[in-house]
């Protein structure tokens, strides 16, 4: 009788969840839990030494109201500014409405044209190092490949590209367009296919053909695509380093400097770090807002969905 109570009382004192489910499950749930920490630790570890660790340390290092004197004291800043924002303006806008438009000729069914898009991804699938060197060698005085061309078909020196800063920052924009157009062009590849061909037969009958099709059907159809795109690259372009530095180098004597090259030179060349971090950190005013609207803008498209 008392072995009954003892059995009683002890069934009482655990939980209903507890009384049903068997010991060696809670064990297994337990064993889980363990190893989910265990290897959630070292991708925390990397987070915080990568991520975390640098972000903190800049904006410690960018913090003395005195480095932003001192910056906007330089010309060169200012023209580093508007270098940046010419960079980013026309890098940005000229790829995302050169990829739209070539989404729609990939589009098209036809083996040469899948062929050509292989080697159009070509100069994305290949190392920025790469790419930009090539370019440079192409376009550098007396001995690039565009200049010894055109000396040899007219019998004159070229355009002197890294000599003339239009031309070099041109060059620059040039180069990070045909550098990242061929990603984007995938991007908008994709949405297309995602387009039910319903609605493009709706519209045909309806007379929208030709570029009234890309007008009223396909472009609003696309606007969050696009729109998410654009501030995405522009985010990626704001930070872009290589395209600048390993085109141009800044030449003709830094007169094409953006934001990223001008930190670098400010840190590295000049032994002058927190004025490099505190170059980087001006972009901040307009990168936030960027981010913020990219955030919002992917929160919406997800609700749409």
């Amino acid at each position: 009788m008392s072995s009954a109570r003892h059995t009683l009382e002890f069934g009482r004192s655990l939980p209903l969840d507890d009384r049903r489910r068997p010991r060696w499950r809670i064990r297994l749930k337990a064993s889980e839990t363990v190893w989910a920490i265990a290897f959630l630790v070292p991708y925390v570890g990397v987070f915080v030494a990568f991520v975390v660790y640098p972000v903190v340390f800049g904006l410690w290092m960018g913090h003395d109201p005195a480095l932003y004197d001192l910056l906007m004291s330089d010309p060169r800043f200012a023209n580093t500014a508007v270098n940046t924002l010419v960079f980013v303006v026309l890098g940005v806008n000229v790829t995302m409405l050169g990829a739209l438009l070539l989404s729609g000729f990939f589009m098209q069914r036809s083996w040469w044209r899948r062929l050509l898009l292989v080697v159009f991804l070509i100069p994305w699938a290949l190392p920025g190092f790469v790419v930009f060197t090539s370019i440079h060698f192409m376009l550098v005085t007396q001995w690039g490949l565009l200049d010894s061309l055109i000396r040899r078909v007219t019998g004159e020196d070229g355009p002197l590209f890294m000599v003339s800063t239009p031309i070099a920052m041109a060059s620059n924009i040039v180069a990070y367009i045909w550098k990242s157009l061929p990603f984007w062009t995938l991007i908008f590849v994709a949405g297309r296919m995602a387009i039910p061909q319903d609605i493009y037969e709706a519209a045909e009958i309806d007379g929208a053909t030709g570029h009234k099709r890309l007008i009223y059907v396909t472009f609003p159809l696309l606007a969050s695509v696009y729109l998410i795109c654009t501030l995405l690259d522009t985010v990626w372009t704001l930070g872009d380093f290589s395209t600048v530095y390993f085109v141009s180098g800044g030449a003709p004597a830094r007169t094409t400097d953006v934001l990223a090259t001008y930190g670098v030179h400010e840190a590295f060349d000049f032994a002058r770090p927190y004025l490099g971090v505190a170059a980087m950190m001006s972009a901040l005013p307009v990168l936030i807002p960027v981010v913020i609207l990219l955030m919002r803008r992917v929160r919406a498209a997800g609700i749409q969905l």
